[in-house]
């Protein structure tokens, strides 16, 4: 099968198309046709040694975490699934899944069926966004009807989930982004957006009830003013979330930091969200799988506006 694989952390020089065998079939595993996989930060991070690195084991390594397709061939032992079923999934993370592949081995426990309604493109790119915006405002933020919370980075892949799944809940909405995206976030629900480029957050905001930072570093600790006693912040990136975790000790706010999750229940409310028209998942760009570097690279800008999405003959 054709795969993006590397046999050494690097640059973009590091990726490679080419034939690999196809995964082998475990139990509590179907073997899906690929047709789509999302591509995320912690993709090139990883193939550059960093990310979820720690955790995939020895190289060569296939990239990706998210996919949709078609069932080719089920374990004896999985009985919620068949062979010809459409479906997506967030899979196995933070240890290899291999996602960036004409196949893919997936536990039948962390998939889920694609409805009709939910595109192919959609499908691969809703899972680690869309769960981490999930788990980020509901599961560690405790998010309630009526209370207010801020999103940093509005625009981005979590940043636009987490605004609409918020507004869905009942809450108020406070963003930040810069001024060409404004329009695009309030028309997504927000019902405040801050320029970041010439205001400061803390300056026009307080005493919200969670804060989603997915900036982390300075900005996360200096949206720590924003909150409220009793608040949090639930803290996205994993390289300052100590820092910013100390300096929440220090104002008494508590700073919860995250690692997203596979869960398959949890992708089927996304997936009900999607197909009601109560959430909307931004397609920022398409690559075919022998581009992914131009994927990596546009990742890599910081600006994109929604999700970047590989597509698999």
């Amino acid at each position: 099968m054709k795969a993006i694989q590397i046999s050494q952390f690097g640059d973009n020089d590091s990726l490679l198309y080419t034939e690999v065998a196809e995964p082998e079939l475990n139990p509590g595993e179907v073997l899906v046709k690929n047709r789509a996989a999302g591509v995320n930060p912690i993709d090139w991070k990883t193939c550059s040694g960093g990310g979820a690195s720690p955790f995939i084991g020895e190289l060569p390594f296939i990239p990706g975490w998210e996919f949709a397709g078609t069932i080719e061939k089920v374990a004896e032992d999985v009985s919620d699934f068949s062979v010809g079923d459409e479906v997506f999934g967030f899979i196995r993370f933070p240890e290899r899944a291999g996602c960036y592949a004409s196949y893919v081995a997936a536990p039948a426990d962390q998939i889920s069926l694609r409805p009709q309604d939910l595109s192919i493109e959609a499908a691969a790119g809703l899972g680690l966004a869309g769960l981490t915006a999930w788990q980020a405002l509901f599961d560690k933020g405790n998010l309630q009807a009526s209370q207010q919370v801020v999103v940093l980075a509005g625009a981005g892949g979590v940043g636009h989930i987490a605004i609409q799944l918020a507004k869905w809940m009942g809450a108020k909405v406070i963003t930040t982004a810069s001024p060409s995206n404004h329009d695009y976030l309030t028309a997504l629900g927000a019902d405040i957006v801050i320029d970041y480029h010439s205001q400061n957050i803390t300056d026009h905001v307080n005493n919200v009830d969670l804060v989603i930072d997915g900036m982390g570093g300075d900005i996360g600790i200096d949206a720590l003013r924003c909150v409220k006693p009793g608040g949090r912040l639930v803290t996205l990136p994993s390289v300052t979330k100590d820092a910013v975790i100390e300096a929440g000790k220090t104002m008494k706010v508590k700073v919860e930091p995250i690692r997203v999750e596979p869960n398959s229940e949890q992708l089927d409310r996304l997936a009900g969200l999607y197909v009601d028209r109560k959430l909307v998942l931004n397609i920022a760009d398409t690559f075919p799988l022998d581009q992914v570097a131009k994927a990596f690279d546009a990742s890599k800008t910081g600006r994109v506006k929604g999700k970047l999405i590989l597509t698999i003959d």
